[in-house]
């Protein structure tokens, strides 16, 4: 029998401090292909800190990354090649078409196949009449697809979405998640998902993590997790964390 394959993201005792300011503590999780963790917390939680840790980003103080069993501080390279990430704070370079963005960012992660690999995600997230408009002058919620599209061009073991369907109508928000979901179903693809819409993540993520104050304090189903600790919904759940309502002896 062969040897289980790693988590496509291993996170141990992760740690970033900026001066005095403990931005993150202390973090461990890991997700699997297959999966779809969502990581949650209110503003200033330490989420977005984090990402950009396991993007090389940011140097952690503290604690490991790997990306497919490859440590990200000793083999950066090599651990990136099989990630991407898409953010509603991270646009596209707005003076490139949305065709030359996908080419750009195709041969940086030497896509194979680029061409096809363009057009069927042009298709994929609605963006072939925008295929010569310039980045800058697209709509937010095009903007968010064509990220969106960035972040699949190298068909990634490893997907970061930070707030993915933000500025999205809900139907096209709909259609998006499910494509998403298609693809961590085929068991290649692990997700991790940062959102403040708690009915999304429920409808989209295996397990969620909540931070507070750079630390997981709570982690579960999004399904049955609001129920163990006394809230209705997981907005509820959510609302908690953020006004540090929970008993202590819960979060831990």
């Amino acid at each position: 029998m062969s040897p289980p394959s790693p988590p496509v993201l291993s996170v141990e005792r992760l740690a970033k401090s900026f001066g005095t300011l403990k931005a993150v503590e202390d973090v461990s999780f890991h997700v699997s292909a297959g999966e779809i963790v969502g990581l949650l917390g209110p503003n200033g939680a330490g989420k977005t800190t984090t990402i950009n840790m396991i993007l090389g980003v940011l140097e952690p103080t503290a604690g490991r990354i790997a990306i497919q069993g490859l440590d990200l501080r000793a083999d950066r390279s090599a651990a990136l090649e099989g990630a991407n990430f898409a953010a509603v704070y991270a646009p596209l370079p707005g003076n490139l078409t949305v065709e030359q963005n996908l080419r750009v960012f195709g041969m940086i992660y030497a896509v194979e196949n680029l061409t096809r690999r363009i057009e069927q995600l042009l298709v994929a997230y609605n963006l072939s009449q925008f295929r010569r408009t310039k980045a800058g002058v697209l709509s937010s919620g095009e903007q968010t697809r064509l990220g969106l599209a960035k972040a699949m061009l190298n068909r990634p073991r490893l997907l970061l979405l930070d707030e993915p369907t933000a500025s999205i109508d809900p139907s096209a928000a709909r259609d998006i998640r499910a494509g998403i979901s298609e693809v961590v179903e085929s068991g290649r693809c692990g997700v991790l998902w940062t959102s403040h819409n708690m009915v999304e993540v429920e409808a989209v993520c295996d397990r969620v993590l909540f931070l507070s104050h750079g630390r997981i304090v709570l982690e579960g189903d999004p399904k049955t997790l609001p129920h163990l600790h006394g809230a209705e919904t997981l907005d509820d759940l959510f609302v908690s964390v953020a006004h540090e309502t929970l008993d202590e002896g819960l979060t831990r």
